[in-house]
């Protein structure tokens, strides 16, 4: 076709910039035209990466005629900080975007936020602010004023439906003078990303030797399968050793329930790129203590802030509780690998979990200091355990004996009992060991017999393998000891079935 220009593939499909040939306008276009051109309007355009803010508030920008005078920042560049925090003092501001909105301090968040106020109720014509970030950059601003929520315009940013997609693919087409044999399949792995969709259609047209416009209509015949195989190979370099260190989290525990793969793996699976950590651990009992274990302690915080490698693709708030991948390419590739083959090459024993509880902590009241010792221990080892103190709120106006029992029979893989003078005086006791008592005979209730307790009490549980603990001794030391053999039992009991499963 002699009228068609001649184009390189990496200015149609562009991996790096604002593309010029494939811009597709997102649904939430529109809406952001008018916010610019309204006066003292500040903009808060959310959601995550790859979905088109940066490229749309780019276009939008130079459309309602405000490029001329735009100063672009962003939160991740050190050097543009200190310029963020003095927008106040720099009024006429023109055009302002700051990017990465969410890495601000709360204290640089809240000036911002009054500088919008101001900039509102004085309807000025000559500042805009455009703020860009992750989903609920909106909500946390105005967590600093609610009359800020009628002052500012929140445009949330979420997956482009497919029409949209496939309308980008169909304009590299036309530019490039192809016709790309797998357009479908990439539009619905791109699952609503511009970004996405570029990438797979740029690197389909390398595989294909379609290095800029045809000069004859051309059709690939790439299989899609092999264009994804050779995406994850380039992007394994970028983000497998990334990956493996998230997972492995601040310290492996091989036997533990994987909190970081699973937050991970959820994350993988969410449509909108971000999950709230909360809501997902009440989702899958399995991983709950785990994972609010290194959530309400830090631990996850921690870790991310810990590494810059890490802090390239994912961002956890806090305040919310939301964890965020930024980066297109890094959803792609945690959406496509074998997690299973992750989990042993992190060194997991298993990804699946055939018991809803690792341990069942069973004791009278009067030895709650070791089960306490026990439970806080087998928690640091990303075990979930069974203890009565954290499930309180979950038993209030339940029947507690149905609560209760098949947690012992069965919803845990092992039963600990710590058996002390006392344990056969109370009624609870009482009632969790008949639910157990059938399980001593296939080796899954854990006898801790202690002292003090009278000869002859417990001679059934001394006929078992049991743990033996000196009440006066040190707590510290003894649980250190049980825990390390409990611990070891229930990893060699999960290698066991996984062997059974194969």
């Amino acid at each position: 076709m002699d009228n068609l220009p001649v184009l390189g593939v990496q200015d149609v499909f562009v991996q790096t910039g604002v593309p010029e040939h494939t811009f597709v306008q997102p649904v939430e276009y529109t809406r952001l035209l008018v916010a610019l051109r309204t006066p003292g309007r500040s903009i808060v355009i959310e959601g995550p990466s790859g979905i088109g803010k940066t490229t749309s508030a780019s276009k939008a920008i130079a459309e309602a005629g405000l490029a001329g005078r735009v100063l672009s920042l962003s939160a991740r560049r050190g050097t543009d900080l200190d310029l963020i925090q003095d927008l106040p003092n720099q009024l006429p501001l023109g055009t302002v975007v700051i990017d990465d909105f969410h890495r601000l301090s709360e204290d640089s968040k809240r000036e911002l936020a009054d500088l919008m106020k101001t900039l509102a109720d004085d309807g000025v014509s000559h500042s805009k602010l455009v703020v860009l970030g992750i989903p609920n950059a909106g909500q946390s601003l105005i967590s600093f004023g609610k009359d800020l929520a009628n002052r500012i315009e929140v445009i949330p940013f979420e997956a482009n439906p497919e029409y949209k997609v496939y309308e980008l693919v169909t304009k590299g087409e036309i530019a490039l003078n192809i016709s790309l044999n797998v357009r479908d399949e990439i539009v619905l792995a791109a699952q609503g990303s511009f970004y996405i969709a570029q990438m797979l259609s740029y690197h389909t047209c390398l595989r294909s030797n379609v290095l800029q416009t045809m000069t004859e209509p051309t059709t690939t015949s790439e299989s899609f399968e092999s264009v994804k195989a050779h995406v994850m190979d380039i992007l394994a370099r970028a983000f497998h050793d990334t990956t493996i260190a998230f997972a492995r989290g601040t310290k492996l525990r091989r036997e533990g329930r994987a909190p970081y793969l699973h937050l991970l793996y959820w994350l993988s699976q969410s449509k909108n790129w971000s999950i709230n950590a909360d809501r997902e651990a009440d989702r899958h009992p399995q991983q709950r203590g785990s994972v609010s274990q290194v959530v309400t302690k830090g631990f996850l915080a921690d870790l991310i802030e810990s590494s810059p490698d890490i802090q390239r693709v994912l961002h956890f708030d806090s305040t919310s509780g939301t964890l965020v991948a930024q980066d297109p390419q890094f959803v792609f590739y945690i959406r496509n690998i074998s997690w299973p083959s992750l989990a042993e090459e992190v060194g997991f024993l298993s990804m699946d979990f055939p018991s809803r509880y690792d341990f069942a902590l069973s004791f009278s009241g009067t030895d709650r200091d070791i089960a306490e010792a026990l439970n806080h221990a087998l928690e640091e080892h990303e075990m979930e355990v069974f203890y009565d103190k954290n499930e309180q709120h979950r038993l209030l106006a339940e029947d507690v004996e149905e609560y209760l029992a098949p947690i012992y029979t069965s919803d845990a893989q092992l039963v600990i009992c710590i058996l002390g003078p006392d344990y056969p005086k109370r009624i609870w006791t009482k009632f969790e060991s008949t639910q157990f008592k059938q399980r001593f005979k296939t080796g899954e209730v854990i006898p801790i017999i202690l002292d003090t307790a009278p000869l002859g009490l417990f001679d059934s549980a001394m006929q078992v393998g049991h743990i033996k603990w000196e009440r006066g001794g040190d707590l510290d030391f003894q649980t250190i000891a049980a825990t390390d053999l409990l611990v070891r039992k229930c990893g060699e009991i999960r290698m066991r079935r996984k062997g059974e499963t194969k």
